[in-house]
């Protein structure tokens, strides 16, 4: 990896003053990208539900469904 400054020249912007200040009503420079900011590319799982964890909960919401239909049928009959 190449190391970039990321600072601009003041020799070559325009609009600065002497020792790299800005004049009032002068827009200062705009920052330049840090292409070295930032993490490494590392191998990044996918982000999802793990089978386990939505498993459990439709079991869990089977269950609780199948208990609504047997009240429900206890209460007509």
């Amino acid at each position: 990896m190449t190391f970039t400054n990321p600072d601009p020249e003041p020799e070559r912007t325009t609009g600065l003053e002497p020792g790299g200040g800005v004049p009032p009503g002068e827009t200062p420079p705009a920052e330049s990208s840090l292409p070295e900011a930032g993490p490494r590319e590392v191998h990044n799982p996918t982000k999802g539900w793990a089978k386990a964890p939505l498993a459990v909960i439709l079991v869990v919401t089977v269950l609780v469904a199948a208990f609504f239909l047997a009240f429900a049928l206890a209460l007509v009959l």
